[in-house]
């Protein structure tokens, strides 16, 4: 008999003799029938033993425990109308067993693997096999499969070429330290894990493949922020002979086709914001702007204003800039006092606060006069009983501050819906960011993204002002993918390596193979690498990325299930020309890898 599987069934399948395999979910006794539910990839399905019919089955199924895998024989046959469970796929049939055996019986789990209970991450980590059986993480992980078969599938239609590329590559500056891999057999020598395969996909252009994209897993071992993995999963993709609105034609579709798995129907074409007027309107390049709530500048209206922490801000060549809070006014003093410790608690010195009202109180209103007051209120659009905050100071740190406070306020008022979806693209980003430490710029995409045309000429006089051909994919205030058009003329490579003050020596060094391919004819080109896991997870609407990985890393990079990092044995350091100087506290050089 071949095997079917139990949550499949239905009620057009009554009278089917069936052989089924799985987990038992859940067992209960009724006195002398015993009802199990079976549990398999395909769901759940409610087993029936009768020990007046079947005796040698409900006796065997009588040894049976949560988890003990399991296989019945059995016939489907319809629930009495007042048993049917609306609640289960499987609730009008049951199947009534006459055979059964265990496979493999089971210790008692740590947590119920058969409801959605709260159990601590680290439990959770330490047996995700366990966690993995679990009716959620089951359907994320399903889920995850389907999005990368439909981006295969909308590709393939489109002739690209799925290629992979290598895993020991070499170490380029990507933004992060790399993995290093050491090389037995040149010893003193490493690879690098890759963070991106940026340089490889550009030498596939070159290539003349003209349409590449592979599912590809890069590496970046950083100190772990919230919802971070050091391996993670994009969608690589990029092009030949491409601008960038063909590349925004492109994707917008895609992810309207990734949207219909969960049933919702995405309005294209996307807005398109440019990074200078998403940082002036919302403080953040990954803007959710379902909150509203956008910030004005009163710069110009408050420039002699008496209040002397604004006043002296303009003065020193910086900005006074601020949201309404809707109903604002009207919050207690220790909700607002809170909003001012959170300010604090990301390096701000305070927060002003303004309520509009007409007995307006707190510590700015003093200084201001009506009409200054009523400017305000007008260019944020503020009315009665809202509240307006304020950020004072150089442009760049008052748009960080208020682009915080603007999220963080939201989520404690309630102001965001559940599951709308607002995309857009934010694009002509800053080709450099300062770095303070070495004084000199960075690159705040990668040094190969190609600079806008028109800011070509600030490269070596104003590299700060220089604009890139650069852009990324949001979704509800998460970057869900960056991109950008690369720079195919070796000379412009070679301006904006000196540019992050990399000379002509060390960039031959480093990239002396990339920058020889450039030199044989390069065709303008350019791409996007959407993240797979920060998809998914809005797909299935969990808030962490860790939910739809199926061997996640805590913030710590460790994988608890199998005990990694772990020490190897000095045998296969001597191998590599290795030495530990000094063994983490705690830790065995004989433990193994």
């Amino acid at each position: 008999m071949t095997r079917v599987l139990g949550g499949e069934l239905r009620a057009a399948n009554a009278g089917e003799k069936v052989l089924l395999k799985g987990w038992v979910d859940r067992r209960r006794d009724h006195g002398g029938l015993l009802f199990v539910d079976l549990r398999d990839r395909g769901g759940i399905v409610q087993v029936v033993f009768n020990p007046e019919t079947q005796a040698d089955a409900h006796g065997t199924a009588d040894t049976f425990r949560l988890e003990y895998v399991v296989e019945v024989e059995g016939e489907v046959r319809a629930r009495p109308a007042d048993s049917v469970n609306p609640q289960m796929a499987t609730g009008e049939v049951e199947v009534v067993a006459n055979r059964t055996s265990v496979l493999s019986s089971a210790k008692t789990p740590p947590f119920p693997v058969n409801e959605e209970s709260n159990v601590e991450d680290r439990v959770r980590l330490r047996y995700r096999y366990l966690d993995l059986r679990r009716e959620r993480m089951q359907r994320n992980l399903r889920l995850r499969a389907r999005v990368n078969k439909t981006i295969r599938d909308y590709l393939d239609a489109r002739d690209f070429a799925e290629i992979e590329t290598p895993i020991l590559y070499k170490s380029t500056p990507e933004g992060a330290r790399d993995y290093l891999v050491p090389s037995r057999v040149h010893p003193g020598e490493f690879y690098a894990l890759p963070q991106s395969p940026q340089t490889l996909k550009q030498l596939l252009m070159i290539s003349g493949f003209e349409r590449y994209y592979q599912i590809a897993r890069c590496f970046r071992d950083e100190d772990l922020r919230a919802d971070r993995q050091p391996e993670f999963t994009q969608l690589d993709l990029e092009m030949s002979f491409v601008t960038e609105d063909e590349i925004f034609d492109l994707m917008e579709p895609l992810f309207v086709d990734l949207w219909r798995l969960i049933g919702v129907e995405l309005k294209t074409p996307f807005d398109r914001v440019a990074y200078a007027e998403a940082i002036a309107r919302y403080g953040s390049d990954k803007p959710d702007r379902r909150i509203g709530m956008e910030i004005a500048d009163f710069s110009e209206e408050l420039r002699d204003c008496g209040f002397g922490v604004f006043s002296g801000a303009i003065a020193a060549g910086g900005v006074v800039r601020g949201l309404a809070v809707p109903g604002g006014a009207g919050r207690p003093r220790r909700e607002i006092d809170a909003w001012v410790d959170h300010a604090r608690g990301i390096g701000a010195k305070g927060l002003a606060w303004l309520p509009v009202s007409a007995e307006a109180g707190g510590p700015v209103a003093k200084y201001l006069t009506a009409d200054e007051q009523t400017a305000v209120a007008k260019k944020t659009g503020a009315s009665d009983g809202d509240m307006v905050i304020f950020a004072a100071g150089p442009a760049a740190e008052a748009a960080a501050l208020l682009g915080a406070m603007r999220v963080e306020i939201a989520r404690r008022i309630g102001v965001v819906p559940d599951r709308d979806w607002d995309f857009l693209w934010v694009n002509q980003m800053p080709m450099f960011e300062w770095n303070a430490d070495e004084a000199r710029p960075d690159a705040l995409h990668h040094p190969f993204t190609r600079p806008l045309d028109a800011d070509l000429g600030l490269l070596e006089s104003a590299p700060l002002d220089v604009r890139a051909a650069a852009y990324d994919i949001v979704c509800n205030g998460n970057e869900l993918g960056s991109g950008s058009l690369r720079i195919h003329d070796s000379d412009v490579q070679a301006r904006v390596f000196r540019a992050l003050g990399i000379d002509d020596a060390t960039a031959e060094s480093r990239f002396g193979f990339f920058l020889e391919a450039l030199r044989y004819g390069t065709p303008p080109h350019g791409g996007i690498a959407p993240g797979l896991d920060r998809i998914t997870a809005l797909l299935c609407g969990e808030e962490g990325i860790r939910e739809v990985i199926a061997f996640p890393k805590t913030q710590q990079a460790q994988d608890l299930m199998a005990d990694t990092p772990a020490p190897v044995d000095r045998g296969q350091l001597a191998e590599l020309g290795i030495a530990v100087l000094k063994p983490p506290a705690g830790s065995s050089e004989t433990k193994p890898s």
